[in-house]
């Protein structure tokens, strides 16, 4: 081996040596820093990941429905700019509640647990303003579109609270039972999913825990759910002057 050759050779040795000492170091980390395992079981890994598929679907349905009525939108544009407008005013009515809406749904009705009241035990004759926000939520996350509740409809800006010892819905009080709660979907198909569903769920089991029995029917193809009939109060927006200004 000529001399020159040597320094070439220590440098190919150094190289390998501190290649293979980079993949030992990188292992022994692997070995030492295992991955960390999820925890939860089985059922609570489905439970989650339906939330996160409704989620998801609940999402492209609105983004699909915005296109839609944005696409509807510049096409009615072109051909009549008024009605274009106005029929943009209806949906948006519809969808703040303004109008009433018949349809698929059903109806749900809370009244005392009879077996109580029988053997002369104290019940309820009313609902607490948790019990019925927990039934909306319920009810939206199964993808009820309209709920009224006793004659009052229900819409974003709703409060349900306790005053003086009183549940009231924007002000309309709630006095004894039964009362009866009118849901709607968008279609047949939705309307006997959710039926289905209310009839095992959580819901049922916390109102009878409070001595009251919550009824669901089947699916009804003409449900009228009422329009809002209150006023809305508006905040922080104004209207746009001619010309754009401010």
């Amino acid at each position: 081996m000529k001399k020159e050759d040597k320094p070439k050779l220590n440098l190919s040795l150094t190289l390998i040596a501190t290649l293979v000492g980079f993949m030992i170091a990188i292992q022994f980390q692997t070995v030492k820093k295992p991955v960390e395992r999820d925890t939860r079981d089985i059922w609570q890994l489905r439970e989650a990941l339906l939330k996160e598929k409704e989620l998801q679907s609940n999402l492209l349905s609105e983004i699909r429905s915005n296109e839609e009525k944005l696409s509807a939108y510049e096409s009615k544009q072109k051909q009549s700019k008024e009605q274009a407008l106005k029929d943009t005013l209806q949906e948006l009515k519809i969808e703040a509640g303004l109008t009433d809406i018949t349809g698929p749904g059903i109806t749900l009705l809370i009244e005392p647990v009879i077996e109580d009241v029988q053997l002369g035990t104290s019940v309820n004759d009313s609902v607490s303003p948790e019990l019925l926000k927990r039934l909306i939520n319920e009810l939206n996350m199964y993808e009820a579109k309209y709920v009224a509740i006793d004659g009052q409809r229900i819409i974003n800006t709703t409060v349900i609270r306790d005053i003086n010892g009183e549940t009231k819905i924007d002000g309309h009080t709630l006095r004894g039972l039964p009362i009866e709660i009118k849901v709607g979907v968008d279609d047949m198909n939705t309307a006997e999913k959710l039926s289905n569903r209310m009839k095992v769920s959580k819901a049922r089991d916390e109102f009878f825990t409070e001595s009251l029995r919550l009824s669901v029917s089947a699916s009804n193809p003409n449900i009228t759910i009422p329009a809002y009939d209150n006023s809305i109060r508006v905040k922080y927006m104004d209207p746009i002057k001619e010309g754009g200004g401010s």
